[in-house]
């Protein structure tokens, strides 16, 4: 039974124990397992995993659908039964195509999420093990480092040297230490010391955790219930919304007027009703989830195979508009595995006993791991050195720059610091200006050659129970170790690549800025355009922003002058990337359109990203550029599709219905027609994409749709019109005849005009995919051939005289040459 939320972290440890029955070693698998069906999963949002049922209930409420069943209904009530069946059957078929393409999509998305799913560490059947964080049951004991995210609420049972920031709960800037131990007079959450919350992060140290609450009765869990935030809308969605705003618009007025209109000529209330819904279906991009979702899917799984996890489908599209990807330098542009070139002191002289200092400081450190201290910890012990009984430990910090350990040594406590060398040069004594103006020239030269500098100092300290960082002063500067890690092989072709595709790219790092300039002039940036953080700290926003463009690389940049990069881009109308692996990446991860971390980063930069690498490369960013350009292109296919056409046709029966004393289509051959049209534009989802649209980013531009939606519809109408003549002045047609026409006319515009507006090129120098090019000519065959199936008349329909199927087939042909050359005209030639 779990304790109250209001008590457990007041009594003593063995109380919280023995009252929800476990022990300081953890559960077993079985118990666990008994827990997790009790608790329920540790969520504090209900899973977004897609049921087939759930997708159905979705299809079925679509307002397009809820629409058309209203129209079967009336049609029911009047006894126009072949109208409310026909209704009723295109329905359940068009439901039934999108709801597979989508049901398909999802199950692609569903098995990508469980790569990228968060686990932790717990002590299981009495060993460590890794779990999905979604598996945390009351009563577990979670194992926390350095940069893990944490998952539940729970209560320390051992903590050393282990700072946790709660800025997520508390707003409080600065990690606070935690520390096990009864608090009884702790009142509010920041006097909670020996409690850790779910959402929190660790900042440094390690500690056991014994998991009281999960899921929705975390203190996390009930601020979210409370707020229900939405996500932020991305770029893609915002564009999306607005065209759905635009034809939202044209459809209502357009069915409004239509039916006001039929009805003041004393057209039937029915039939006007029905064919004034089918004109607003007709218009409406019914399909366009569907194909979004097969859109996400394949690009999410395509994405998979170059090495990229995609944790937030929606991110895609972003991905393609990106114009700026700003990144760090260790482990992207580098190779990541740090070497160390040597160890000197003070005069520049080998020094084995710096090594050996710098050794027992990597060794000891409990905070983030890092490749320096690893390359020092692989050194020291090639060499053999061994390490001393540790005593206390300053972490890490990114104010200070610098970590320091307590070691015990025959003379007495002895304190080891290493860090930036400008950082370890304020604490050490004994340096006159002389030495200092020798040491920036050392750093200096050694970081234009492409070497990382640290300093190594130390202090002999007095008996007593811990150190802080008060204790940092009067060092003795021991000397330095030279770090090198070299480009990438391949990393300036791939910046190249990336220039290309019209993404610049940018280096936001904390490292010297010698070794920045170095790094950007062998990848090919402009080694001069540099700024650094003590000039972006005096630097107004409104300068920044002007800056922020003109400049290539940032050294020396504090972790909250990274975020302030990132929104003076996009100040600036800039989409903007950041890749980043480490704590202080949080804060520009949140703040970028499109965030990228890697397999191997903290927790937290890793929950912040939208994509998470495999491997540290760029040359997987420029993969997953393409992919998202190309989703982008296609989904713009069917709403140019959409928009042209469609928008044609039927404002052109709405004309029509208005002169002619029929209808110039019914009700149910508007919607067959619709369907009908439907089946290939799928197909656009998997379309091939011409090479010219990858080669820059796009993004949404809804005056152009504009333009585009009533220049082409005007050419579809003008057709329209023609289609007219010919039936009515030309072949001086009977009603069924002209509705059975101008539906095999509309389809086979319709078709065609997929073909022609996917590509911005001429229609015969772009192949289109296989499967839009043959469920085209298929759907084209069936429009010919519908009038000729026995039991068409039941949908209006009779056969057509060869005569008019042949002249029929001109004005197809007529009107896609009319729409090639329109296009050609209405896009820019790049």
């Amino acid at each position: 039974m779990s304790a109250p939320i209001d008590t457990w972290w007041t009594p003593p440890t063995e109380s919280v124990l023995q009252k929800l029955g476990v022990s300081a070693r953890g559960l077993s698998s079985d118990e666990a397992a008994k827990r997790l069906a009790v608790s329920g999963p540790n969520e504090v949002a209900r899973s977004d995993r897609t049921s087939a049922l759930r997708l159905a209930w979705t299809q079925l409420t679509n307002p397009l659908v809820l629409i058309l069943v209203f129209a079967a209904v009336v049609s029911a009530i009047a006894r126009e039964w072949t109208d409310a069946v026909v209704v009723v059957i295109i329905v359940i078929a068009s439901s039934a195509v999108s709801f597979w393409r989508e049901y398909t999509a999802s199950r692609i998305v569903d098995a990508l999420r469980l790569r990228v799913s968060a686990k932790v560490r717990v002590e299981r059947d009495g060993s460590e093990q890794k779990v999905l964080s979604t598996e945390l049951v009351p009563g577990d004991v979670l194992l926390l480092g350095a940069g893990n995210l944490i998952a539940a609420d729970g209560l320390l049972l051992e903590a050393r040297d282990f700072f946790v920031s709660e800025a997520v709960l508390t707003g409080e800037t600065f990690p606070v230490e935690k520390v096990p131990g009864p608090l009884p007079d702790a009142k509010t959450l920041t006097e909670r010391h020996n409690s850790v919350f779910a959402g929190t992060h660790v900042r440094s140290g390690t500690a056991k955790v014994l998991v009281i609450d999960t899921g929705r009765r975390t203190q996390f869990g009930h601020i979210a219930d409370r707020l229900k935030l939405r996500p932020p809308e991305t770029e893609f969605d915002h564009g999306l919304r607005q065209f759905g705003t635009l034809l939202t618009r044209v459809m209502l007025v357009m069915t409004f007027v239509v039916l006001a209109l039929n009805l003041l000529a004393h057209k039937p209330a029915i039939e006007s009703l029905l064919f004034a819904i089918a004109l607003a279906v007709g218009l409406a991009p019914e399909l366009l989830p569907a194909i979004l979702a097969v859109n996400l899917a394949r690009s999410a799984s395509s994405m998979e195979k170059q090495g990229v996890l995609v944790r937030r489908l929606n991110a895609i599209e972003n991905f393609g508009s990106m114009t700026v990807l700003c990144t760090d330098k260790t482990g992207t542009l580098t190779e990541g595995v740090m070497r160390l070139e040597g160890a000197v002191d003070v005069k520049c002289a080998p020094a084995p006993h710096v090594l050996a200092l710098a050794f027992e400081n990597a060794s000891l450190q409990s905070g983030i791991a890092n490749p320096l201290d690893e390359a020092l910890v692989t050194a020291g012990q090639a060499a053999g050195l061994a390490v001393s009984e540790k005593l206390d430990e300053i972490p890490y910090d990114f104010a200070r720059k610098r970590l320091s350990v307590v070691v015990r040594t025959p003379t007495g406590p002895l304190m080891i610091t290493k860090g930036a060398a400008v950082s370890m040069v304020s604490v050490c004594e004994g340096l006159d200006d002389a030495a200092r103006a020798e040491i920036d020239a050392f750093v200096a030269a050694q970081g234009n050659l492409g070497f990382r500098v640290l300093a190594v100092a130390t202090r002999s300290l007095p008996e007593q129970k811990q150190w802080s960082k008060t204790d940092e002063t009067g060092l003795h500067l021991e000397g330095f170790l030279r770090f090198a890690d070299p480009p990438r092989a391949d990393v300036a072709s791939t910046v190249a690549g990336l220039q290309k595709l019209g993404v610049a790219l940018k280096i936001i790092t904390g490292d010297n800025v010698h070794v920045a300039r170095h790094v950007a002039g062998l990848v090919g940036l402009s080694a001069e355009r540099v700024m650094t953080g003590s000039e972006l700290n005096v630097m107004r926003d409104e300068s920044l922003w002007q800056r922020a463009e003109r400049t290539d690389v940032f050294a020396e940049v504090e972790p909250n002058q990274k975020e302030r990069i990132i929104l003076a881009l996009k100040k600036m109308g800039h989409v903007v990337g950041y890749m980043g692996d480490g704590i202080n990446d949080a804060p520009a991860l949140h703040a970028a359109d499109v965030s990228v971390s890697v397999d191997s980063a903290v927790d937290v930069a890793r929950e912040a990203a939208d994509f998470v690498l495999l491997k540290p490369s760029l040359a997987m960013l420029r993969d997953g550029v393409i992919a998202g350009r190309k989703t982008f292109a296609n989904t713009l296919k069917y709403v140019m599709t959409t928009t042209s056409a469609n928008l044609g046709n039927m404002l052109s029966m709405a004309a029509a219905s208005l002169v002619l004393p029929f209808f110039p289509l019914l009700a149910g051959q508007i919607l067959l027609n619709n369907f009908l049209s439907d089946i290939p534009a799928v197909g656009l989802a998997t379309d091939d994409v011409d090479d010219e649209w990858i080669e820059r980013p796009h993004r949404w531009d809804m005056k152009a749709i504009r333009q585009f939606m009533f220049r082409f519809g005007a050419v579809s109408s003008l057709f329209d019109l023609l289609t007219f003549g010919v039936l009515l002045l030309g072949f001086r047609v009977v009603p069924e005849v002209f509705r059975t026409g101008w539906f095999v006319e509309s389809l086979l515009t319709e078709l065609v005009v997929a073909l022609v507006v996917r590509t911005r090129k001429p229609v015969f120098k772009s192949r289109p995919g296989r499967v839009l090019l043959w469920s085209t000519l298929v759907v084209a065959v069936v429009a010919m051939v519908i009038p000729f199936i026995p039991g068409a008349e039941v949908l209006g329909f009779v056969p057509l005289p060869l005569p008019i199927l042949g002249a029929l087939i001109g004005i197809t042909a007529a009107y896609a040459m009319a729409t090639e050359w329109l296009k050609l005209r209405f896009f820019p030639k790049s």
